[in-house]
C-alpha cells in the first residue's frame, strides 16, 4: 500500500486547527490505512470500528470508552472513530464526545459515506470538524510529479519535471485507482473485486443505512449508467427505462453519490450565450467499468480534475468547483475549473484526434481563460493560438499534464 503522502499532508495542514477531523471517501480507497498511518505519530491511540461488534458492545456500554485506554505518556491521545456514522445516534454521539473532552484528545472520524450530508443523528457539528476526503489513486498521486500549488495558479498550463507516465495512465484505465486492484496488477483480480464491490455497497450498505425498498431497481439503475458517461444525463429517459417515478431516479441518483458510487458536474452558464442550465454529467469512481474507451478516458480525467478541486477546498486555497459548458446547439467543452465563481480554465478531453474543435476557441472567447486539450495518446504537446483572441491553446497528452496537478 501506498504511504498516501498527499493526504497524510493534508492532515497535518488541518489538524492543529481542530481536534475533530472528518475522512471521507470511497469504500475500500484506503481510509483504515491512512487512518493508521496518521495514529503511528501518536504514542496514545485507539482505534475503534462500528461495524466490530465487539466495538459497538463498549461504547453502548460506555460513551467514553476511550478514557480505559492504557497510556504511554501524558501527551493527548488519537481516538480514531471508523464507519461510526452507521450507529443511529452518531451526530448526537460526537457533538457530545466533541464538546466534553475537544480539549484532552484528538478525534479522526471515518466514513464510506459523505458524512457532510447524512442526515440521520439529528444535531448540527457545524464548526466542530473539518473535513477532508480521500480519494483512489490518481495520476497525480502515484507519478509522484505533482506542482506546487503557487506554480499552478500562476500558470495552470505549465508541466510536470520527470518522464512520461503512460504506463501508470493504461494500469488505471485498465484496474481503476482502487489500491486493492490497481496494486495487484491484474485485471481477473479486478473483475472480481468490482462485482463484490458493488454487491455489496448496494445490496449490504445503502440497503441497511437508507430507507429504500427496491433494491433492484437501484442495482438496475447502477448498471444502466456506464453507458450514460459524459452525456447530460436525462433523469426523465431512466424513469422510463426502468418504468418508475422521476422522484425515485432523482432519489436513488443521491444516494449513489452520498454513497461515493457516482459524481455529477453541473453546466456553467454565465456569460455562455444559449447555454443549457440543468442536465448535470454523469461519471463513476470505477471507471474501469465502463465499456466504451472514450468514455472512460473522459471520466478518468474527471476523476483526475475533482480530485484536485477536493484537495484545493480542503486545504483552503479557495473555492472550487468542476463544471461543464454546452449551448443549446450542443457546443460543448468537456470540462470548466472554477474558482470563487469565475472561471479558472478550461478543458477539454480528446481520445485521439489533436485538432482543436471550434467550440473550445469560442468559449475561450467568451470566457477569456486558459484552455488546455487533453488527448490520450502520449507524445503530443503543441501551442495553438486561438483566431479570435489573444489567448492560446495547449495541446498535450493527458498522461502528461495530468500527472502535474497539485
Amino acid at each position: 500500500m501506498k504511504k498516501r503522502e498527499m493526504y497524510l499532508n493534508i492532515w497535518k495542514e488541518l489538524s492543529p486547527h481542530k481536534s475533530m477531523i472528518f475522512l471521507m471517501g470511497p469504500r475500500q480507497c484506503g481510509k483504515t490505512t491512512l487512518a493508521k498511518g496518521i495514529a503511528a505519530g501518536f504514542p496514545n491511540r485507539i482505534y475503534f470500528n462500528w461495524d466490530w461488534e465487539a466495538h459497538r458492545k463498549l461504547l453502548m456500554e460506555n460513551s467514553a470508552f476511550f478514557e480505559r485506554m492504557d497510556r504511554k505518556d501524558a501527551s493527548h491521545p488519537l481516538v480514531v472513530l471508523d464507519e461510526i456514522h452507521k450507529f443511529r445516534r452518531w451526530k448526537n454521539y460526537l457533538k457530545g464526545v466533541y464538546d466534553q473532552f475537544s480539549d484532552r484528545y484528538r478525534f479522526l472520524v471515518l466514513g464510506s459515506g459523505r458524512l457532510n450530508v447524512f442526515q440521520k443523528g439529528g444535531d448540527s457539528l457545524a464548526g466542530r470538524y473539518f473535513l477532508f476526503t480521500l480519494w483512489p489513486f490518481t495520476l497525480a498521486e502515484l507519478a509522484g510529479q505533482r506542482r506546487l500549488w503557487k506554480e499552478f495558479s500562476r500558470n495552470p498550463l505549465g508541466l510536470s519535471d520527470g518522464n512520461l507516465t503512460e504506463k501508470i495512465w493504461k494500469q488505471l484505465a485498465s484496474l481503476s485507482g482502487f489500491p486493492e486492484p490497481y496494486l495487484s496488477g491484474k485485471k481477473a483480480i479486478y473483475q472480481q473485486w468490482s462485482r463484490n464491490y458493488r454487491q455489496q455497497l448496494i445490496r449490504e450498505d445503502i440497503r441497511n443505512m437508507t430507507e429504500i425498498k427496491n433494491i433492484d431497481d437501484v442495482e438496475m439503475l447502477f448498471s444502466l449508467l456506464p453507458s450514460k458517461v459524459g452525456s447530460p444525463l436525462s433523469m426523465e429517459s431512466l424513469a422510463g427505462d426502468l418504468q418508475v417515478s422521476f422522484n425515485s431516479v432523482r432519489n436513488w441518483l443521491g444516494v449513489l453519490e452520498a454513497f461515493f458510487l457516482v459524481f455529477r458536474i453541473s453546466p456553467w452558464s454565465k456569460k455562455i450565450s444559449r447555454a443549457i442550465t440543468k442536465e448535470k454529467k454523469l461519471y463513476l469512481y470505477d471507471y474501469a467499468r465502463i465499456p466504451s474507451p472514450p468514455a472512460k478516458y473522459e471520466n478518468m480525467v474527471a476523476l483526475e480534475l475533482l480530485r484536485a478541486v477536493s484537495n484545493w477546498n480542503d486545504l483552503g486555497r479557495g473555492d472550487f468547483a468542476l463544471h461543464y459548458v454546452r449551448n443549446k446547439e450542443r457546443e460543448e467543452v468537456d470540462f470548466l475549473l472554477t474558482n470563487n465563481s469565475a472561471p479558472m480554465l478550461l478543458i477539454e478531453t480528446k481520445f485521439s484526434d489533436a485538432a482543436i474543435p471550434k467550440s473550445l476557441f469560442k468559449f475561450q472567447t467568451m470566457l477569456d481563460v486558459p484552455s488546455v486539450q487533453l488527448v490520450n495518446q502520449p507524445g503530443v504537446y503543441k501551442i495553438l493560438s486561438n483566431p479570435s483572441r489573444k489567448r492560446e491553446v495547449l495541446v498535450i497528452s493527458a498522461s502528461r499534464w495530468l500527472a502535474g496537478l497539485p
